[in-house]
Formats: structure tokens, C-alpha cells, sequence
């Protein structure tokens, strides 16, 4: 069974590939923050379960099967940080709570979230209610309750 810490590794090889063409044991960790021996041992792991073809001078490649999970977590992670984003998180955090929650929640709730972020991103135009909540997140109060006080 392929950890969280697996899936971590995998979505790492591919994100340096698709940027360097090629990952290498140091490009891994310095994508992951950990030491090179650690990313040792675990790619040769994730090579003896077929995720990732490892050879010791040539780099690291992800197989089908690996690239197919690197390739759902990555989309877990954008659209779990897209939505964090919309709602005013600071990136680093957004980036950093992604990584965590990527790993965590239901498919079913991981889908209706990325609906959302697709919705939000597709309006035609900046959606009001986003506005509403940006008053609201500096404010403490809803913009639509000063509308309503001032009618009364």
C-alpha cells in the first residue's frame, strides 16, 4: 500500500520533471526538504512496488502506474490550494495546508471542491459574493447586514 509520504514523493518526481525533464535524488530533496539518503530509501521503495523505475546514475522515472497517482495528488494538491486561495488564505499557507489535506479528504469532497474552484474561476465576472466575503474577512461583518440596518 503506498503511503502518504509515497504520494508525497511521487507528485515531488513528477513536479521536478515537468520542470527539469529529468529528476535526480537531489532535485527530489530539495523539492521535499529532506536529506538525500531519505530520498534513497524510498525511491528504491517506490521502485520495488513499481511506481518509479530507479537507476542509481540515470535518475528516477515514474512508471504508468506511478504517474497516474502522481498525477491525481498533484490535481488534489492545485485544486485544494485554488480553493484555499479563493478564501483568502496566504499562499504559503495554502501551499503548505494542500499538502496536508491532499492526502486526507473523501474523493467525493475533493471533486465538489474542485467544482467549486472551477465555478468561481468560469464566472463571467468576479463573483459578488467573493467580494462580500474579502468586506467580511477584514471587517467581521457581513456587507448585506449594513444594507439591511441602514433600510430599517
Amino acid at each position: 500500500m503506498l503511503t502518504r509520504k509515497g504520494e508525497d514523493y511521487l507528485e515531488a518526481i513528477l513536479n521536478v520533471t515537468e520542470d527539469k525533464g529529468y529528476a535526480r535524488i537531489k532535485d527530489i530533496a530539495v523539492a521535499l526538504d529532506v536529506k538525500s539518503p531519505s530520498v534513497v530509501e524510498m525511491v528504491k521503495k517506490l521502485d520495488k512496488m513499481s511506481f518509479v523505475v530507479y537507476r542509481k546514475y540515470d535518475g528516477i522515472t515514474l512508471t504508468e502506474k506511478g504517474r497516474e497517482i502522481a498525477l491525481i495528488i498533484k490535481d488534489r494538491h492545485d485544486t485544494l490550494k485554488a480553493f484555499l486561495e479563493i478564501i483568502k488564505v496566504p499562499e504559503k499557507i495554502a501551499e503548505k495546508d494542500a499538502c496536508t489535506m491532499e492526502h486526507e479528504l473523501d474523493e467525493t469532497t475533493t471533486k465538489q471542491i474542485k467544482n467549486l474552484v472551477n465555478f468561481v474561476k468560469s464566472a463571467p465576472e468576479y463573483p459578488q459574493w467573493l467580494k462580500y466575503f474579502e468586506q467580511f474577512c477584514t471587517t467581521g461583518k457581513h456587507p448585506c447586514e449594513e444594507k439591511t440596518h441602514r433600510l430599517k
